[in-house]
């Protein structure tokens, strides 16, 4: 229930200017608006740009070889021993990075996670129910599988999205449940604290008047059906009040279950999207069982919605069919992790835990590793952790779920399983650092439904139940992916980084997420969708602007999203990139470095030294006459170990070469210095890289290192247009 998000998720394939905010006073930056750079390709005269460091405010502290990292991903059959061989984890670690993030795919993809093949079933007689990971030591964990939820109740899901809706399947057979574990008997608060719903987008607005629900066991004893009164309440926007309103006839209490046809109005009322709410559950099963998760939560056949006339014909406008694109689209509050054995989803494979943690991709460091939570059970993710204890692998955090705000899940549920989760880890070991929720990108604020008080604020709400709850959350997580439009002009976007970045933090810090413990940002990219920006310049750009600006702003670790070599995708129709470092060769092992592999290098190995030990991060005011020109170059300055200041400088101007002056002030002495002596100058631009479209074969025709010299200090640094540029030297006493 991710209300305020960008419009999509992490998807299969995948698969600086302190220039930020006003409002962000403690960075040093002033704002005026920008207009975007000419689109034009030929040489046109540079522009100047003044930067002035703060050189006795350091905002951040960090140690480069933890703060720097990147994330390995679940992925299609077949592609994680294509991926992860030697040579090319060898080939990876070499761009520099870090800490690893070990991120799950399966909990996007609404399904359970069988991180151990090996394990027990609630019914293993009937090979099906509940599943639980064997936690006991034995061959090591070298690939595993996601399996889907036949229970299923959402029609979209973040990963391959090829499931579908069993609400809306025509199928009388198949059922949607919630999850058990939000029942009362769980969650340990009152009865209705967690009420479930399910939500139908129509497509159109359509006159309404009658729903049909089909009920399964357990039924809602007591539900109302509502309409929303806006656009869509799926992607909400600070600037709209628009809410939901109840149907005159549409408060049900006494349901008995079965076949329901309720009347919802005299007259039908124009509505687009509809939602039933179960509050009181029968807590009654059709089926002989002794386990209680079978008889919590509420579960529905099919659900039909449209119009009855005088003559008492029904028409429903749902479009029922077992397919994502044919059927209605369907989203739930919740799905129950019920499964079979038949279940096993062979295109969502996750490498194995044992692979990667005795892999030398963890470089001897503390890993953070996830933990399913909306679509698992708090048995099994126990297993999963006591496994690794018992392996004595070093955790730097366990992350419970993945994205629950762009899942459509209300702060008050997610909280509640993750209080579930988090309970059960800090019994079996109260040292273990807990955290998430990898919040997706979103714009302005983290939006959902108001609550009895009106509060609207996602994270907010879920600050509020976890401390209500009294349960561990060591530290923060959130994602950045903010340009949906992969195909639009990217030199406009670029500009936007920063701002875009700085407003999500601002926001977050508003709605009371911690400054006391650490910031992750466990995944960035340019977009969640595969395109050419990703492969070219502007990839390179991004990735440096974001770091920057992360640092700048106290983030504690970063890790970049597309560590693994990959092949192009085009998503969108409108051009061949993907989220990744290196390129995979169909013809040959051999990998080709892209932008951001080159990116990384001079990030991690110029810009900051590759040594344990403290950096400080520094503020820096940019300025320029021109005010459309504000926003094109970014600066980030830090202090080295080795006593030399390193400023990373980023040129956005597509044609326009920068051309930089940089001053050190002292806001006690008011004093302002330059560089003196030699200046390292070490510049990445399209003289090393040149990217060749060429469709599903596109590569880069030029591909070469940062260029490295020396110069003496001087006035004036020639920034080229879309270029990346470190500046390393000492100032003048």
């Amino acid at each position: 229930m991710n209300f305020a998000r960008s419009a999509a998720s992490r998807r299969p394939s995948e698969f600086g200017v302190r220039c930020v905010l006003a409002s962000l006073s403690f960075t040093g930056i002033h704002l005026i608006p920008l207009a975007a750079p000419s689109e034009t390709r030929g040489d046109e005269k540079p522009f100047t740009v003044s930067a002035v460091v703060l050189a006795d405010h350091p905002v951040n502290q960090c140690v480069p070889t933890k703060a720097l990292g990147a994330g390995v991903d679940g992925h299609e059959q077949g592609e994680c021993a294509r991926m992860f061989t030697d040579k090319n984890i060898a080939e990876m670690r070499s761009a520099g990075f870090g800490p690893l993030a070990y991120r799950l795919r399966t909990e996007l993809a609404g399904e359970v996670w069988h991180w151990n093949p090996r394990g027990t079933w609630s019914d293993p007689t009937h090979q099906c129910g509940y599943w639980i990971s064997d936690d006991s030591l034995a061959d090591p964990i070298n690939l595993s599988y996601g399996y889907r939820l036949p229970r299923r109740g959402n029609t979209i899901d973040q990963a391959n999205d090829d499931g579908y809706s069993r609400l809306a399947d025509g199928d009388q057979e198949s059922f949607w449940k919630s999850n058990p574990y939000l029942d009362s008997r769980f969650t340990g608060e009152a009865g209705d604290a967690h009420p479930q719903w399910v939500v139908i987008d129509l497509g159109a607005t359509k006159p309404i008047n009658c729903v049909r629900i089909h009920w399964s066991t357990p039924y809602a004893q007591q539900y109302r059906v509502e309409y929303w009164n806006g656009e869509d309440p799926m992607h909400l926007h600070t600037d709209r009040k628009d809410q939901w309103r109840l149907f005159p006839n549409g408060e049900a209490n006494g349901g008995s279950g079965g076949d329901e046809s309720v009347r919802l109005c005299a007259k039908p009322l124009p509505a687009r999207f509809v939602r039933v709410v179960m509050s009181r559950s029968s807590q009654t099963n059709a089926q002989a069982s002794n386990d209680i998760r079978d008889r919590l939560g509420f579960a529905i056949r099919e659900i039909e919605l449209g119009s009855t006339d005088s003559n008492n014909q029904f028409r429903d406008y749902i479009r029922h069919a077992a397919d994502r694109n044919q059927q209605s689209v369907i989203y739930v509050s919740s799905t129950d992790p019920w499964h079979r054995a038949e279940d096993i989803d062979y295109k969502i494979e996750q490498p194995g835990l044992d692979f990667i943690l005795r892999s030398a991709l963890a470089n001897g460091l503390p890993v953070l590793l996830p933990v399913g939570v909306l679509y698992d059970t708090p048995e099994n993710a126990t297993a999963e952790i006591n496994y690794l204890l018992r392996r004595n692998y070093d955790l730097e955090g366990i992350e419970l779920g993945e994205e629950p705000d762009g899942q459509w899940a209300s702060p008050e549920d997610y909280a509640a399983l993750y209080a579930g989760v988090a309970r059960r880890l800090a019994a079996l070991n109260p040292h273990l650092k807990l955290g998430g929720p990898s919040l997706q990108n979103f714009d302005d604020q983290l939006l959902t439904w108001p609550d009895a008080s009106g509060n609207r604020s996602w994270m907010n709400r879920f600050l509020k139940h976890i401390g209500n709850a009294k349960c561990p959350f060591d530290f923060f997580s959130f994602e950045f992916y903010p340009f949906d439009n992969i195909c639009a002009d990217a030199a406009p976007q670029l500009l936007e980084t920063p701002k875009r970045l700085g407003a999500m933090i601002t926001s977050l810090r508003t709605d009371g997420v911690p400054t006391a413990i650490p910031w992750l940002m466990t995944e960035y990219g340019y977009s969640v969708f595969a395109g050419r920006h990703e492969v070219d310049m502007e990839g390179a750009l991004f990735d440096a602007d974001t770091v920057g600006t992360f640092l700048t702003l106290a983030g504690s670790k970063s890790y970049l999203y597309g560590y693994e070599p990959n092949f192009l995708q085009d998503e969108l129709n409108c051009s061949w990139g993907n989220l990744m470092m290196l390129q995979l060769n169909s013809n040959s092992d051999q990998l080709t470095p892209l932008s951001a592999y080159h990116a990384a290098q001079l990030i991690t190995k110029e810009w900051m030294q590759p040594i344990n030990e403290t950096h400080e991060v520094f503020p820096v005011t940019i300025t320029q006459r021109k005010p459309a020109l504000l926003h094109a170059v970014s600066l980030y300055a830090v202090r080295r170990p080795d006593k030399q200041w390193a400023l990373l400088a980023i040129n956005k101007h597509p044609n326009r070469t920068a051309r930089l002056s940089v001053r050190f002030t002292s806001a006690t002495t008011q004093r302002q210095v330059s560089f003196a002596g030699e200046v390292s100058v070490i510049q990445f631009s399209r003289n090393q890289y040149l990217w060749h479209d060429d469709g599903p074969d596109g590569h880069p025709i030029r591909s070469l290192p940062p260029a490295s010299f020396t110069q003496k200090a001087a006035s004036i640094y020639e920034l080229p247009p879309y270029s990346l540029t470190v500046l390393r030297g000492s100032p003048s006493d």
